[in-house]
């Protein structure tokens, strides 16, 4: 098999990145907590103008009145950026930054105009878990299924979140978050890590045609056959054996 782009050998680099994801959510919700400033309305806005900043600020913001919001989060958001960070090396900042985006922009076109802000980082969390389910099962290498296993396991349970609920929780935020995912698993899908490949399909890639074994055998049969059939004609079939001798009478005479 031939060698391809493979998972970073130290998973010890992938740890600052989710660290300092998971670090810097909770220093703004402090800041939150201890100055006057509403930080909530710096999250989005569904359908106003002043809400597309949150695009940008509202995964960092989080709900100061309860800390099991933030909670809640923390936990997710440095595991699976700590997954991403790790599996997919080479393509990990691009897709953060695009789910961040892309999750944020379909909730302010798409979520309900009922005058809520939206914030937390639960779109991006789960931005992630559509995204690395979706990749590992696309890609058809077996570290990256397992880890999608992994994934569905720990947050299986995420998938009843996209509906909608009464409760104030932005289902609209994950429902966004995991279809950028999903979206952005194909769209990458050659991309970072693949399955190694085997030697027969570098040459097919190449052009270069395989042999024909079984073409081969059946060549070396008939050649077989044709040898034996061409011993078999070359043997005598008549063999007539002449014998001659000599009488007592003839023998005496010859003495």
């Amino acid at each position: 098999m031939a060698k391809n782009q493979q998972f970073d050998d130290h998973l010890w680099n992938a740890i600052p990145p989710a660290f300092m994801i998971t670090a810097l959510m909770w220093l703004i919700y402090l800041l939150d907590k201890m100055t006057k400033v509403h930080f909530y309305v710096f999250g989005i806005l569904p359908g106003e103008w002043k809400g597309v900043k949150g695009i940008i600020f509202s995964p960092w913001i989080h709900d100061n009145r309860d800390i099991n919001h933030i909670l809640s989060n923390s936990i997710p958001i440095f595991l699976l950026s700590g997954l991403l960070f790790y599996s997919y090396k080479q393509i990990s900042f691009r897709v953060f930054g695009i789910l961040w985006f892309f999750s944020g922009m379909f909730v302010w076109l798409l979520a309900e105009k009922n005058g809520a802000y939206h914030i937390g980082m639960s779109g991006i969390i789960y931005g992630l878990a559509g995204f690395l389910f979706t990749s590992g099962v696309l890609r058809k290498y077996l570290p990256l299924q397992a880890l999608s296993l992994i994934v569905v396991f720990l947050y299986g349970s995420m998938i009843w979140g996209v509906f909608p609920t009464a409760q104030p929780i932005s289902w609209e935020g994950h429902l966004s978050g995991m279809l950028a995912g999903v979206f952005l698993a194909f769209f990458f899908r050659k991309q970072g890590p693949q399955r190694p490949k085997f030697q027969y399909e570098i040459e097919k890639e190449l052009g270069i045609e395989p042999p024909d074994l079984e073409g081969q055998y059946w060549e070396k049969v008939r050649e077989e056959e044709a040898r034996l059939k061409a011993l078999e004609e070359e043997k005598p079939t008549d063999v007539r054996v002449n014998y001659e001798y000599v009488t007592r009478n003839e023998k005496k005479e010859n003495n």
